[in-house]
């Protein structure tokens, strides 16, 4: 029994991982809305090493549509300027020597609709990633049966991964109608 509560454990882990793996990429569609976390995936060179931009500068949001960013150093506002302009977000920086300014146009219909269908692909990747956990888990439950575990005792285990994988799936469900929601709302 304790090999089964081990793989639950363990079961729990991954899926509990691939959830927020899902939400983090969920944060990088943007919704017409600035938020700092935008700008996560950009990095800046930085004495040599690439840099995440919230480690070279503070990132804040003077108002819903404009991001500002302080380098902690004036000399690499052109650094991440560039990295800004090079990065896929399709973002228009403004450099005033000592900052930088963002402002983020307004959606267009097409656009959020697009970006809905981006969340969707993020979810269904997440759901595929939950199921494959599901399926590695049951693998070795099954592992069990043929060393002394019960089948009554494997099969209470594949029950239990079959109920966190369906809770994990409902979690990402939940998660995929709010950002829609966020996207659709103008």
């Amino acid at each position: 029994m304790e090999e089964i509560e081990f793989y639950l454990a363990e079961a729990k882990e991954m899926m509990e991982k691939a959830v927020n793996h899902t939400i983090a990429e969920f944060g990088k569609i943007r919704a017409g809305k600035a938020m700092p976390s935008m700008l996560d995936g950009i990095m800046v060179e930085y004495y040599g090493a690439n840099t995440p931009i919230n480690q070279v500068a503070t990132v804040n949001t003077p108002d819903a549509r404009t991001l500002a960013i302080k380098p902690y150093e004036k000399s690499i506002v052109h650094d991440i300027e560039r990295a800004i302009i090079n990065s896929d977000l399709g973002l228009n920086p403004q450099n005033d020597g000592e900052m930088i300014r963002i402002n983020i146009p307004t959606l267009t219909e097409e656009r959020r609709t697009q970006l809905v269908k981006i969340a969707k692909n993020e979810a269904e990747t997440g759901r595929i990633s939950i199921r494959n956990d599901r399926k590695q888990i049951m693998d070795q439950l099954k592992q069990l049966l043929k060393e002394s575990v019960s089948e009554d005792d494997v099969k209470r285990g594949e029950d239990k991964v079959q109920e966190l994988t369906n809770n994990y799936i409902k979690k990402l469900d939940e998660q995929l109608e709010k950002k829609e929601t966020e996207i659709m709302t103008v």
